[in-house]
C-alpha cells in the first residue's frame, strides 16, 4: 500500500546523526516531522513534493545557539577595534536601533542563516524584537527570541530601563510571540554585571512561571568575572546558584572562564552551554574536553554577524583548530576534538539550546523535519575518503542547496522561497548609501 507524505527525498546520502551517513536512503516528511527513513525503494511513499538525492547529502539543519540580530548591521566595524568592544562599539550602536533597522537586520540575518544551512537559532536579546519576530515568523526558521534586559545605571537614554519595565517588556514579547509559527520566547539577562539582583530574581521568577528558558551571557571576559567577585564576593555561576537560578532551563552563552566549582554546578544543575569560537578567540579558551568528560555537551553560536558572519561551518572548524593547538598539542593528542564530537556539539548541544532535546539534530522518524542538503558534486567536496570528515573539513555555506524547517522548504536548489531576498538586499544597499 502506497503511503502519502508532504515531501519525499529520494535516493540520497543521509546523515542520520552526528556520526552516521547512510547512502541510498529515502526520507518521508509530513506534519512538520520526519515520518520514515529507509533504503531507497524499500517502502512505497508518494510525496506531494519530491527532492532528488543525486549528488546530495542531506544533513540535520545547523543550529546557532547564540546570535545577535541587533548587530547584523555592524559587519566590518568590530574587527580589530580597541577593547572593550561592548562599551566602545556595540552598546552605542544598539542604542541607535529603530524599528526599521531591526526589521532590516532580521531580514538580512534570516537570509544569511538560510543560505548557511542554519535552520534553528537562539537570539540572545535585543530591542524592537516585535519587528524581528514578524520577519522570523515569515522566514520559517526555528527561532528563540529574547529582549535585551539590563537595569544598570548610566545606560544611553534610548535603552535605559528599570527592572519592572525590563520584565514587562519580556512578558509582553512572550505573550505576543511565544508559540507563533516556529518561534518561542526566552527570558534573558544580558550580562550579570548590568543586572541588579532584583532584576535577576524577577526575571528568573517570570521565566519559571511560564516554563521558559532563561539565558544570559556568562563568564565571557575576565573583567566580567572579576566584577562579579567584587560585587557579590563570588564567581558568576556561584552567584546564580545562590540566587536559585541554575537549572536545566538555564542557557549560559560563552561560558569560557569556568572554575572547577562552576563546572560542577553546570553539570549538577544540567545547565545548557554554548561556545562562540571566532568571537571567543580574543577572550579565552574553554576547557571543553573536560566539560565533555563530565557529560556537558555545549552547542555552537556565531555571536552574531558582527563577529565574522553567521556561518556555523566556519565556527566548527575554528573551534577544532583552537582546541587542537591549546589542548591537543600539549597532550600529544591530534584527535582531542574529532569531527564526530564537533557535529555532536552542533546537534546535541544545539537541540538543548533550542529546547528541542532529542527532537532536533537528527534525521530519524519522529524528529523535527529540519534538514538541509549539501551538493557534493563539486571539486571542494570530491573525491572523499570519508564523507562525514570531508563535510566537516571542506563544507561551506555555498554548498547548501536546500533548506527545510518543520517540513517547509525555505530554500530549494539555491532559491530562497520564504522571503523576498531581492527586496531585502535592495534595502540593505539603500542603508549603506545613507550611512556613507
Amino acid at each position: 500500500m502506497v503511503k502519502e507524505c508532504e515531501l519525499l527525498i529520494q535516493d540520497a546520502a543521509v546523515m542520520t546523526d552526528y556520526q552516521t551517513i547512510r547512502k541510498g536512503m529515502d526520507v518521508a516528511v509530513g506534519d512538520g516531522k520526519i515520518l520514515a527513513v529507509f533504503p531507497h525503494g524499500e517502502e512505497e511513499w508518494e510525496g506531494k513534493e519530491t527532492l532528488s538525492g543525486k549528488d546530495r547529502v542531506f544533513m540535520p539543519g545547523l543550529i546557532d545557539s547564540h546570535m545577535h540580530t541587533g548587530q547584523q548591521l555592524l559587519k566590518g566595524l568590530v574587527l580589530d577595534a580597541r577593547p572593550v568592544i561592548w562599551t566602545r562599539v556595540m552598546l552605542p550602536f544598539e542604542s541607535t536601533l529603530t524599528p526599521e533597522r531591526m526589521k532590516l537586520s532580521a531580514g538580512l540575518a534570516a537570509l544569511e542563516m538560510i543560505r548557511c544551512g542554519t535552520t534553528g537559532f537562539v537570539e540572545s536579546g535585543s530591542y524592537f524584537m516585535e519587528e524581528a519576530a514578524a520577519v522570523y515568523e515569515k522566514s520559517g526558521l526555528r527561532g528563540r527570541l529574547s529582549c535585551s534586559t539590563m537595569d544598570e545605571p548610566g545606560l544611553p537614554p534610548s535603552i535605559a530601563m528599570d527592572g519592572e519595565e525590563a520584565v514587562r517588556r519580556m512578558d509582553r514579547l512572550y505573550e505576543d510571540w511565544n508559540g507563533r509559527g516556529n518561534l518561542k520566547v526566552y527570558y534573558s539577562l544580558r550580562a550579570l554585571n548590568s543586572c541588579s539582583s532584583r532584576l535577576v530574581a524577577m526575571t528568573a521568577e517570570h521565566a519559571a512561571e511560564r516554563g521558559a528558558i532563561l539565558q544570559a551571557h556568562m563568564n565571557e571576559y575576565q573583567g566580567e568575572v572579576e566584577g562579579m567577585i567584587r560585587r557579590e564576593g563570588m564567581r558568576p555561576y556561584e552567584y546564580l546558584e545562590q540566587m536559585g537560578v541554575l537549572s536545566d532551563r538555564f542557557l549560559g552563552a560563552h561560558s569560557l572562564l569556568l572554575s572547577d566549582r562552576e563546572k560542577e554546578l553546570v553539570r549538577d544543575r544540567g545547565v545548557i552551554l554554548c561556545h562562540c569560537p571566532f568571537s571567543n578567540c580574543g577572550k579565552g579558551v574553554p576547557e571543553t574536553p573536560k566539560l565533555l568528560e563530565m557529560g556537558v555537551v555545549p552547542g555552537f553560536g556565531s555571536d552574531g554577524a558582527a563577529h565574522g558572519g553567521l556561518s556555523l561551518w566556519n565556527e566548527m572548524r575554528i573551534f577544532r583548530s583552537v582546541m587542537n593547538i591549546f589542548w591537543g598539542v600539549p597532550a600529544k593528542n591530534p584527535a582531542v576534538m574529532p569531527a564526530e564530537t564537533l557535529f555532536r556539539m552542533m546537534y546535541e548541544g544545539g537541540a538543548k539550546a533550542l529546547d528541542e532535546d532529542g527532537l532536533c539534530g537528527k534525521i530519524q522518524a519522529g524528529c523535527r523535519a529540519d534538514l538541509i542538503s549539501v551538493d557534493v558534486s563539486g571539486p571542494r567536496l570530491m573525491p572523499s575518503g570519508n564523507l562525514l570528515h570531508t563535510l566537516f573539513e571542506c563544507g561551506e555555506a555555498g554548498d547548501v542547496r536546500d533548506v527545510i524547517t518543520a517540513g517547509r522548504l525555505l530554500m530549494r536548489d539555491g532559491e530562497i522561497l520564504s522571503l523576498d531576498e531581492e527586496k531585502i538586499l535592495w534595502e540593505a544597499r539603500a542603508y549603506m548609501e545613507r550611512r556613507a
